[in-house]
């Protein structure tokens, strides 16, 4: 489910979870480890990646779907977890977008030090709420942070799915690149980070993130709380199993 690849220095974790590398409770689970021992384990940045044409469709509904409430409230947990490692990595996380990002695959998205995207007929965007889910507070915050007050709430308000080249407008993305370009463009930027004076460029990005850090104290329990609440309502289950039944209609 996720691929270790070193590039001297810059380990990419690579989402090999086919067809559409949808996050599951393993995959997070592999995914969260990953990220919080890379520095212990000598990385001094990553890279996030995906395979091309989809970096990742979001949660896997189908799976969660099946879990009962003690094990859907661990896997949130570990989702939310999951969100924070990225934020406060003490070590640069690029997001090399290769295809295909809606849902969680933005979400992993917007917690990374930057967001290089593949050019092209692909999707980006947290259409959480026409699948039934509320935007979490502190995955808004996050948004908000990135693209202003008034993007993130035209975006997470219709829940809409938007082309690179307006992902990029709108700020959601920092560059847009041929496909094949994307992972070696992301490399290529940690590595131009790491060039420069090591405490120095630590100090100020640790500044710069730490507004993160206080998201997640005041956010990070509360959105945990806020999609245990709603998962099982009838209103996000119906709207869960709709989007089931699509999904296995275009599959037949």
């Amino acid at each position: 489910m996720l691929t270790k690849i070193e590039h001297q220095g810059v380990l990419e974790l690579r989402l090999t979870r086919p067809p559409a590398n949808a996050l599951n409770p393993v995959l997070v689970h592999e995914l969260h480890g990953a990220i919080e021992t890379a520095p212990a384990l000598g990385a001094r940045a990553l890279v996030l990646s995906g395979v091309p044409g989809m970096f990742s469709a979001g949660l896997d509904v189908p799976e969660l779907l099946q879990l009962d409430s003690l094990a859907m409230g661990k896997f949130w947990q570990e989702f939310i977890d999951l969100l924070r490692v990225l934020a406060l990595s003490p070590i640069p996380v690029a997001a090399a977008l290769t295809g295909h990002s809606p849902a969680g695959g933005a979400v992993l998205a917007i917690f990374c030090d930057t967001r290089i995207a593949a050019a092209g007929d692909f999707k980006i965007g947290l259409n959480e709420v026409r699948v039934g889910l509320p935007v979490p507070a502190v995955i808004h915050g996050a948004l908000k942070r990135l693209v202003g007050a008034r993007e993130a709430e035209r975006l997470c308000v219709q829940g809409l799915l938007v082309t690179p080249d307006e992902a990029q407008h709108a700020g959601l993305v920092d560059r847009l690149l041929p496909a094949e370009q994307v992972v070696p463009a992301a490399i290529d930027w940690c590595r131009k980070l790491l060039a420069l004076p090591p405490r120095a460029m630590a100090a100020t990005r640790r500044l710069a993130r730490a507004d993160l850090t206080t998201l997640f104290e005041e956010l990070g329990d509360r959105s945990h709380d806020e999609l245990m609440h709603v998962w099982f309502s009838a209103e996000t289950q119906g709207a869960m199993r709709a989007l089931v039944a699509q999904l296995a209609a275009r599959g037949k």
